[in-house]
């Protein structure tokens, strides 16, 4: 069975980008490193030339190997254009949306366009096979781990306040319970984090 993991960087005040969806240093620490995070892919658009600390690529390549679906909401998929049909990771995308894929929008790209945060998980699990399904964190992840849906929160804490922006939890109401980490790694200006989703 696919694990289901929401994933995103974060403020350590808890804020995935500020209120004008710019994710200012957030990303910093994936250009601070020696190690490329994708070899042998290091052009333009995608990944974009990444570099990070031996300490991270020893946690992130790996779990980006283990990504064989994403999870994403349409406001993601419109600020990134869907990554011009390449992931960062995994080689299928589930967009949580009312709308379907623009017209002519790269045809060969396994994108999927599914109006529900539960079918859309569904769906990722199915696409996945043995891989993890990836959640983006925001609104949609929320409502993943408030229905349950969720056994994993990952988390790349950087070092930086916003005071307000979009919430890595987005809207979620109520208590939801994580295990102690499982997974404490500290990186160069980076701090990863996985906890276990009490159920």
């Amino acid at each position: 069975m696919s694990p289901v993991v929401m994933h995103n960087v974060v403020s350590v005040d808890g804020f995935i980008a500020d209120d004008n969806d710019d994710v200012g240093p957030l990303f910093d620490w994936y250009f601070n490193g020696e190690i490329p995070l994708v070899p042998g892919e290091m052009d333009e658009p995608s990944p974009g030339g990444m570099k990070i600390s031996k300490a991270s690529f020893e946690y992130v390549r790996p779990m980006w190997d283990s990504i064989g679906a994403v999870v994403i909401g349409r406001r993601l998929f419109d600020l990134t254009n869907g990554w011009e049909g390449r992931p960062p990771a995994g080689e299928h995308v589930v967009v949580v949306s009312h709308r379907p894929k623009p017209d002519g929008w790269h045809p060969e790209a396994s994108y999927h366009f599914v109006d529900d945060v539960a079918r859309a998980v569904a769906k990722a699990k199915e696409l996945a096979g043995e891989g993890m399904v990836a959640v983006a964190a925001g609104d949609v992840g929320g409502q993943a781990l408030a229905l349950g849906l969720v056994d994993e929160v990952a988390m790349d804490v950087v070092p930086v306040v916003f005071g307000s922006g979009k919430r890595y939890f987005g809207s979620i109401e109520g208590q939801h319970l994580l295990e102690d980490p499982d997974l404490f790694i500290r990186g160069d200006r980076v701090l990863h984090l996985r906890y276990r989703v009490l159920k």
